[in-house]
C-alpha cells in the first residue's frame, strides 16, 4: 500500500480549521532518566507511527525508552495530532504494562491516536488550555466493493477497541463515547476532566469553583462571609472604570 504523505494526514480531519496549527507542531521524541530520582521522563511531540513519514516515532521507540526506564516512575510529556491508530494503541498497552507510575501531562493536543496514548496514564494531567480530541477510524482504499466493505468491518472492529480503551476512564456511557467518536468531538481541559478522561487541570485559577474543594481552608467561610469579602474588594474598584468585557470565542462546529 502506498504510504499515506502528510497532506493526506492532516486532510483526513473534519475540522479543517486546525489542520495549519496541526501541522505546525514541531516533531520531538526524548527520553531524560533521573537515577537519583528513579524518575524519566520522555517528551511526545508530533505524528505518531514510523509508516506515516520519516519524521516520526514508533512503538520501539517507546518500548526501548521505557526498558532504559526499567522500575522508574514515568512522567510522558504530550502534544500530538495523532497517527498510526494501531502503533497509538500499541503504546497504550506498553505503557500500561510498565511497573512504575505513569503520569501524562497534555501539554497542546492528544488527538486521535495521541488520545489512546493519554488513557495510558495512572494520572493523566490536562494543561491549561489544552485540549483532547477523539473521532473516527480511518484509511485509504483502493480495490473493489468486497475491499471497501472488509476495510469497513475492521475500521468497525478497531473503534470497538478503542472505545474500550476510552471506557477505562471515562465516567458517561458506551453510546456516548460511541457518538462522540462518529461526530469528532474536542474535548477542552475541564470538560476531559469533567468525563473522567483526565484526573486533574494543571495551573487551573484558584478561584475556579470546580477547585475549590482543593484549597486549603475554603471550607471555613460561610457564604455571608465570601460575599462580604467580595464587597469590600468592589470598594476598592475605581467606580468609573469600565466593567470588564468577557470576551466571545468562536464556537467549534464538527
Amino acid at each position: 500500500m502506498k504510504k499515506m504523505s502528510k497532506e493526506d494526514f492532516f486532510s483526513l480531519f473534519k475540522n479543517q480549521s486546525y489542520v495549519a496549527q496541526l501541522k505546525e507542531i514541531p516533531q520531538k521524541f526524548n527520553v531524560v532518566h533521573n537515577e537519583e530520582t528513579k524518575t524519566s521522563e520522555i517528551t511526545i511531540y508530533g505524528v505518531i507511527g514510523t509508516s506515516w513519514w520519516s519524521d516520526s516515532f514508533s512503538a520501539s521507540d517507546m518500548d526501548n525508552a521505557l526498558n532504559e526506564a526499567g522500575n522508574n516512575d514515568v512522567t510522558v510529556r504530550l502534544n500530538s495530532p495523532g497517527g498510526d491508530a494501531f502503533m497509538g494503541i500499541a503504546i497504550y498497552n506498553r505503557l500500561r504494562r510498565h511497573n512504575g507510575k505513569v503520569t501524562i501531562f497534555v501539554d497542546g493536543w492528544a488527538c486521535s491516536a495521541a488520545s489512546v496514548i493519554a488513557m495510558a496514564a495512572d494520572e493523566l494531567v490536562m494543561g491549561l488550555g489544552s485540549m483532547l480530541m477523539i473521532h473516527e477510524a480511518s484509511n485509504i482504499v483502493w480495490g473493489t466493493k468486497s475491499d471497501m466493505r472488509k476495510e469497513a468491518s475492521v475500521l468497525d472492529e478497531l473503534e470497538e477497541g478503542i472505545i474500550d480503551i476510552y471506557m477505562t476512564k471515562a465516567n458517561v456511557s458506551r453510546e456516548e463515547i460511541r457518538q462522540n467518536v462518529d461526530a469528532e468531538t474536542w474535548y477542552s481541559a475541564k470538560k476531559a476532566l469533567e468525563v473522567g478522561f483526565a484526573n486533574k487541570v494543571e495551573g487551573s485559577s484558584k478561584d475556579d469553583p470546580s477547585n475549590e474543594a482543593e484549597q486549603p481552608g475554603a471550607e471555613e467561610f460561610s457564604n455571608e462571609q465570601k460575599s462580604q469579602i467580595l464587597n469590600e474588594l468592589k470598594n476598592v474598584l475605581n467606580p468609573n472604570d469600565p466593567a470588564p468585557v468577557q470576551s466571545k470565542r468562536n464556537r467549534v462546529f464538527f
